[in-house]
């Protein structure tokens, strides 16, 4: 399929970055402060929280989290700084990341194991899919996970200008808004590829950014074994497992959770989503 063959041509920009493990997870702050992340107390029943705008310059992004530009384009040097994480509940938890889709290939599957042990996950949707594929956008809010923004075609934001990005950023949020009744206040740059653009109208779009601390490689179709030694191996409390569930082929990674969730759980994990801080 000639956008899989395209996707996976724009994968492999990044094909030597590692996986930065578990250990980056011990060290997430809150936004402003240096102190660990307190979830907020529960609104009251029929409050609306009121959305305030974002600034760039709020976010301390510890750890490092994103791998910045690929090799190619390391002449044009970005902003360091990695996305912000908040991770809700305390102990053993994890939050478990798909990006790409949605893609009726695999994304249905995904979602049928999530249902079926009540784990509620991420999902970073391209635009162009999303758009394609607005059944399974409704689905994935219907079932309570959290829809993000990964740009509408899945480009190198590091190589556009301030307006293309917007535009990228903006026809995703848009879609997820029309289907899901809310714009997406998470984004993730493709590729980890984080600027200074991308941080600012990120912001200025209402989303906070996040990208992982456990990178499965699953786009390098490893073995669905691989998929879920890596999983394992890097399984510490506050946790982000990045995986596919488009973008190419998917069936490892499918296979792979329906193996590593369930030991996750055994294990005493708690697989949840972040949730979001104003003010």
């Amino acid at each position: 399929m000639q956008k899989d063959q395209s996707l996976t041509r724009r994968r492999a920009l990044i094909a030597g970055a590692a996986a930065m493990g578990a250990a980056g997870a011990a060290g997430l702050f809150a936004a402003g402060t240096g102190n660990r992340t307190v979830p907020p107390a529960a609104p009251a029943a029929g409050a609306q929280t009121a959305r305030r705008p974002l600034r760039p310059s709020t976010y301390r992004l510890q750890p490092l989290t994103g791998y910045g530009p690929p090799p190619a384009v390391r002449g044009r040097t970005p902003v360091r700084r990695a996305p912000l994480l908040r991770v809700s509940g305390l102990g053993r938890t994890m939050v478990l990341t798909f990006d790409d889709g949605p893609d009726p290939r695999y994304t249905p599957d995904i979602l049928d194991t999530l249902a079926r042990y009540e784990v509620r996950a991420m999902f970073f949707v391209c635009g162009e899919m999303a758009a394609t594929h607005r059944d399974l956008l409704a689905r994935m809010a219907d079932e309570g996970h959290v829809v993000g923004n990964h740009t509408w075609s899945h480009p190198l934001l590091t190589r556009l200008g301030r307006g293309r990005i917007r535009s990228e950023m903006e026809r995703t949020s848009d879609v997820v808004e029309k289907v899901c009744g809310e714009r997406p206040e998470w984004f993730r740059a493709p590729y980890g590829a984080w600027n200074r653009a991308a941080f600012q109208l990120g912001a200025d779009l209402g989303m906070e950014p996040l990208a992982w601390t456990v990178d499965t490689l699953d786009w390098t179709e490893p073995g669905t074994r691989t998929i879920v030694d890596r999983v394992e191996n890097g399984a510490a409390p506050g946790v982000v497992v990045l995986s596919h569930d488009a973008g190419g082929e998917r069936s490892q990674s499918v296979r792979a959770l329906r193996a590593y969730l369930p030991a996750l759980l055994d294990s005493g994990y708690r697989v949840t989503v972040p949730r979001r801080q104003y003010g």
